[in-house]
């Protein structure tokens, strides 16, 4: 791994991200969504690069003190790796700066990877959407980090 580094998605950044979605997503976000999103004042947005390369990317929307996690992945061989943990503390390092007091987020029911982190991040899982995912009717976990403020960097 080379140099890894987070930083705010820019508009020269969607054509990669895009592409990451639609590896890992089974129902991809369209490059306009990126691009609208990135141009969401309420809304934050994020790449990981190993050198100059992206590697993952993630999101979340502000609703006044809470923060919305929208979308996070990282590329298909890169997982496993610590890439999705950098990306979600310096996403919530971003968002304990801006003042979210705490933070939510809805995952795949199957999927064990992403749950862990989450929990080891501080996240608690406080219940279940069902049939969520259009794509394959999965569950999804409702998961909640209560106090960011509290949590420590």
């Amino acid at each position: 791994m080379g140099r890894v580094a987070v930083e705010r998605m820019k508009p020269e950044h969607v054509s990669s991200v895009h592409a990451i979605e639609q590896k890992t997503n089974p129902s991809p976000w369209s490059e306009n969504t990126f691009r609208k999103e990135i141009a969401n004042r309420d809304a934050e947005y994020f790449v990981i690069k190993d050198g100059n390369v992206i590697v993952g990317f993630a999101g979340y929307w502000k609703v006044i003190d809470e923060a919305h996690i929208t979308t996070i992945a990282v590329e298909p061989d890169r997982q496993g790796a610590g890439l999705g943990r950098k990306l979600m503390e310096s996403l919530l390092d971003h968002a304990r700066q801006a003042g979210i007091a705490c933070v939510t987020l809805e995952v795949r029911a199957g999927n064990q990877r992403a749950i862990a982190l989450y929990e080891k991040l501080g996240f608690v899982a406080c219940g279940v959407r069902k049939r969520y995912y259009a794509d394959t009717k999965e569950d999804a976990v409702v998961m909640w980090l209560h106090d960011l403020q509290g949590v420590a960097d």
